[in-house]
């Protein structure tokens, strides 16, 4: 039976990495129902929403979805539909490994981390509102169950990949309420995973750490401001946010996705580089159990970049964004 599979291709080069992604799935011979919807600030004039009610119907239908990138407004504007789908879906968990691409611009060789962040809580939730006139109020939720599960979705996924240590993210040493909460509740679940060395480090010097030697972490788990930050710069460490993919998972439904942004200024070029939302289809495939799939795709896009035979222009090479689609395709074949 087919797999069901909402395709949102997003805004900018969304439609274009979008369909790139698509034919590669669709060369691993995977049985895929494709249900292509819209989301971002593209359809708004169509829609009058970003995030239509159809499209977020038909993510829970299915479960499973693709998604391009979309861009979000900065200060005014429409609410980030990134953050409407985690929230409406409760995909709390926020899952984006990271590792080194050969002969790349970057300052390490072997990077391999996992950043786990909690998608549904925090600061980043947005919640926001004016208190008078020139004071503006941000609300910071930290909860005992949102912790809990976000902790213990790090250990789980620590012990699932043969990760040896799981490093819990915080600022408790200022933020001592809601970090120390976080953190009170990450030692109660650590105690659960006597297999699974655990430790504790301050957000900032973490930060630091991990420009300095980011052999030190395996898997990081964090409140979700913190992963945002920390995911992007762990990015800068292997090539940047074109090489680096995301999944969004919830108990009812599950979504992929690049979490670079839109480049609007190369869209309709055929210049984007698709392989950030290739190597999220990937994570995609395990999810659904197409294990053999998912292995092909990445040995051959990880192979065509380590190799120098299949590069787009951001990563030094001449191909285009089909024309590397077209590369990987013939490597499956």
């Amino acid at each position: 039976m087919a797999h069901p599979i909402v395709l949102i291709p997003g805004d900018g080069i969304g439609p274009e990495v979008a369909d790139a992604t698509r034919r590669v799935l669709d060369a691993t011979g995977v049985a895929i129902d494709w249900r292509v919807h819209d989301a971002g600030g593209d359809v708004v004039a169509r829609y009058g929403d970003p995030l239509p009610k159809e499209t977020l119907d038909a993510v829970s239908e299915a479960k499973v979805a693709l998604k391009g990138p979309i861009a979000t407004p900065i200060g005014h504007g429409f609410r980030s539909v990134n953050v409407g789908l985690r929230k409406a879906l409760d995909l709390y968990a926020n899952y984006r490994p990271v590792q080194s691409m050969h002969g790349l611009p970057g300052r390490y060789e072997n990077v391999d981390l996992i950043v786990v962040r909690e998608n549904t809580e925090g600061l980043y939730s947005g919640l926001e509102h004016v208190v008078v006139p020139g004071v503006v109020e941000g609300l910071r939720v930290v909860t005992e169950r949102g912790s809990e599960r976000i902790v213990r979705f790090a250990f789980e996924t620590a012990k699932a990949r043969g990760r040896k240590k799981v490093t819990a993210v915080h600022k408790a040493n200022i933020l001592k309420l809601s970090d120390g909460l976080f953190l009170e509740v990450a030692r109660r679940v650590a105690r659960d995973y006597p297999e699974i060395e655990f430790d504790e480090a301050i957000v900032d010097a973490t930060a630091m750490r991990l420009v300095l030697d980011p052999s030190q972490f395996d898997v990081l788990v964090m409140e979700n401001l913190f992963g945002d930050i920390i995911s992007d710069l762990t990015a800068g460490l292997v090539g940047g946010l074109g090489l680096t993919p995301s999944a969004n998972i919830g108990e009812r439904a599950a979504l992929f996705e690049a979490v670079h942004g839109t480049a609007p200024d190369i869209a309709g070029q055929n210049k984007a580089n698709p392989t950030a939302l290739i190597f999220a289809a990937v994570l995609m495939l395990r999810h659904l159990g197409e294990d053999e799939a998912a292995d092909r795709v990445m040995t051959a896009t990880a192979g065509l970049i380590n190799s120098g035979e299949a590069r787009t222009a951001d990563l030094g090479g001449s191909h285009g964004t089909r024309e590397f689609a077209d590369a990987i395709i013939q490597t499956l074949a």
